[in-house]
């Protein structure tokens, strides 16, 4: 009995440590997961400046066959 309980309080021990583990890598990842949808939006509002600096402005006309 002692035996089967080292080892069930063995086993819970390295669950522990591995929830714990995993627990951190999210952590980590959401963190990165942040900073890149910071850059993502950052670099969105430049392009759109961009293409708004660079569009022709073309004048609204009738086509020749109107």
């Amino acid at each position: 009995m002692s035996d089967r309980l080292e080892k069930l309080e063995i086993l819970t021990a390295e669950q522990e440590k591995t929830i714990e583990e995993l627990s951190d890598q999210i952590t980590e990842q959401w963190r990165v997961i942040d900073q890149l949808q910071k850059k993502l939006d950052s670099l969105t509002e430049r392009f759109l400046a961009l293409e708004e600096q660079t569009a022709p402005e073309t004048p609204v006309t009738k086509p020749p066959h109107w």
